[in-house]
């Protein structure tokens, strides 16, 4: 009857949920598909229906029982692995391949992401509105309800917006990324972020419309970015107190905007009502790091930070003095705010706007932030060759669907210079380029190439939603789980996969460069998810013994 199946099927997911968090269960799972040549013929089970849109370091159900000081709950905080269910995330009901690229800016599919409270909310300010199977996306914004193309419009009276002398941005507090989606077209690349908050799946939108975004909060760390990154920093409506702990989120914007950059602030509270002394604040502290005000338009305020560190420590009213000479600026993993400014002078060489070459000539030109590594300049042109032949090989003899409409949103794993994004440029993607921590720290080079990334840890999950990316790229898988220094396992590769596929698109590839070994173990895996695997030879004139597996995540149903 359909009571007895509904029953079955409840039991089903309750013992589910009990085995994929059981330690014990977990454990011999991860044995058998680890460390077995056959794998057993293990299938790693589904996980219950609300799992839908888990996303494992920003659960609210867990989070809200943490401190609200500075939205330390609202940041990343991960389970254990353990702790953690082992179980692939099902589709929502009527999940559909999302819509390509560049018809996604547009819309989506509405079955895809059924949340209609935004759209509710905010259609009257042109965020979103729902027209009968799809979202349409009008383009505007909470401060640019008349859409995002006028108000760049108006923000190009005071910013070199056009001619590529910005190229790389941070828009805070993004909404559905509209200001980003709309600066595409004037070759910037805006990576968008927002937390997981009232506004459900803001940046879930996003990403579905083919837009860069993560999530991310401004509480009480470092965002995931090396120091000056960003040639434009913007918030729109952003709320974020810039004044407020001794300034320490106007510092953190400090630490990000490369010398010579632009921070833009729209919205509260530029020249509103009753916040008049949060706009003086907000202009002495500008004032105190010796930003120049570019113009106040309406409730828009435009600086440009200086070039040099001249101007420190001066007398201020909010306690702001140079950091040591010894702090790092770009170690920014798991890394407490400080309440000092970052120094220009511990960068060798000019990385200021105007100094650096335009886009796109600074792909390809070697910043001088490569001379960290050893041998930077002869490793970073070698890594170019190496990864214009090996995506060349990609396509042209595996055949991988690069370069046509059904990728969008690719994620490079393991991108060390981003060699990899680099060499697809001309393609109609964009690529989240990862830097694990405990590699040689390289992002730095990769915005200053005017490509954009995270610094992230793959023993843990990555701040994105299900569903999120078409193409996941990693090479040397196995160097991810391991530490560098005692060469010992820090986490178990089945973790890592189960992490691929939750924010895999159904219907979504997978490239995986390794040795012999690691990709038997990777394919072994690969079939417990259901995914469908071929396995190549390198391309010729790569030295070294790896191997290149591709998957292809399969589109099931889930069991209700």
């Amino acid at each position: 009857t359909p009571l007895g199946d509904s029953l079955a099927a409840s039991g089903r997911q309750t013992l589910l949920r009990a085995s994929a968090s059981d330690p014990r269960q977990r454990k011999k799972l991860i044995v058998s598909l680890e460390e077995t040549s056959s794998g057993g013929g293990h299938i790693i089970d589904t996980c219950p229906a609300e799992f839908v849109d888990y996303m494992p370091c920003e659960d609210p159900k867990r989070n809200s029982q943490l401190s609200r000081e500075m939205n330390f709950y609202r940041e990343r905080h991960c389970p254990l692995p353990e702790d953690s269910p082992l179980c692939l995330i099902p589709p929502p009901q009527g999940y559909r391949v999302p819509v390509h690229w560049p018809q996604s800016l547009h819309k989506i599919w509405h079955s895809n992401m059924p949340y209609n409270k935004i759209a509710d909310r905010k259609g009257h300010q042109g965020w979103m509105k729902r027209e009968g199977e799809y979202f349409i996306f009008p383009g505007g914004g909470t401060m640019f309800p008349d859409g995002a193309v006028q108000y760049i419009e108006k923000l190009k009276q005071y910013i070199p917006i056009s001619g590529g002398s910005l190229r790389t941005a941070l828009d805070m507090g993004c909404g559905v990324a509209s200001f980003g989606g709309y600066l595409l077209s004037e070759n910037i690349m805006a990576l968008s972020f927002a937390p997981r908050d009232s506004h459900k799946s803001q940046i879930q939108f996003a990403l579905e419309r083919g837009l860069p975004a993560f999530v991310a909060m401004l509480g009480t760390r470092r965002l995931p970015f090396p120091a000056f990154s960003f040639d434009l920093v913007h918030c729109s409506r952003c709320l974020i107190p810039f004044t407020a702990y001794n300034a320490s989120y106007f510092i953190e914007v400090d630490r990000l905007l490369r010398p010579g950059g632009y921070f833009v602030v729209s919205g509260p509270p530029v020249q509103w009502a009753k916040q008049d002394k949060e706009w003086a604040d907000l202009q002495a502290v500008a004032r105190s790091l010796c930003y120049e005000l570019i113009a106040v338009d309406g409730n828009t305020v435009i600086w440009k930070k200086p070039t040099g560190d001249a101007c420190l420590p001066n007398q201020n009213d909010f306690g702001i003095g140079m950091c040591e000479e010894s702090d790092d600026p770009s170690y920014a993993w798991y890394f407490k705010l400080k309440k000092c400014v970052s120094r220009m002078s511990s960068i060798k060489g000019d990385i200021s706007v105007g100094a650096i070459p335009k886009w796109p000539k600074r792909l390809t030109k070697a910043p001088t932030r490569v001379t960290q590594i050893k041998n930077g300049l002869d490793v970073f042109e070698a890594d170019a060759r190496r990864w214009a032949r090996r995506v060349s090989y990609y396509k042209n003899s595996l055949n991988l669907k690069l370069g046509s409409s059904a990728v969008r949103n690719v994620m490079d794993m393991n991108a060390f210079f981003g060699g990899f994004a680099a060499a697809l440029v001309s393609d109609p993607v964009w690529v989240m380029n990862v830097v694990p921590p405990h590699k040689p720290s390289t992002l730095d080079v990769i915005y200053d190439r005017g490509l954009i990334g995270v610094y992230h840890d793959w023993c843990e999950p990555f701040s994105t939603y299900p569903r999120t990316y078409d193409f996941l790229h990693v090479s040397g898988i196995e160097s991810l789980l391991k530490d560098s220094a005692s060469g010992k396992q820090r986490c178990h590769l089945v973790d890592v996969m189960v992490e691929m596929d939750r924010i895999l698109r159904p219907e979504g590839t997978v490239v995986v460069r390794d040795s012999p070994e690691v990709i038997d173990k990777v394919n072994r895996i690969a079939h417990a998810m259901k995914w469908t695997t071929s396995i190549h030879e390198k391309e010729p004139d790569s030295s070294g013994r790896e191997r290149i597996l591709v998957a292809i995540k399969t589109l099931w149903k889930a069991e209700h």
